[in-house]
């Protein structure tokens, strides 16, 4: 995927919890953690801005696009 995620990282910069911004968001643990390893396809917008608004960030900053990256399909399939 050439979308990488930084959420982790923007987590560990504001000293916050993937438990406090799941429930500050309205989802499960288990979403702030795909979305953390990059394993979704989509975010709503109302979500990303539940989270920068949480992390007082831009969605810049734990969203990056880098050109060129492919990452393999997670079920082993070839696309």
């Amino acid at each position: 995927m050439a979308i990488i995620v930084n959420l982790d990282a923007m987590l560990a910069i504001r000293k916050k919890r993937s438990k406090e911004l799941a429930a500050y968001v309205g989802i499960t643990e288990q979403n702030i953690s795909l979305l953390k390893t990059g394993r979704v396809k989509g975010i709503r917008f109302a979500t990303l801005e539940k989270i920068c608004e949480f992390l007082e960030c831009q969605p810049g900053d734990i969203l990056r696009y880098v050109a060129g990256e492919n990452e393999a399909p997670s079920d082993g399939e070839a696309e």
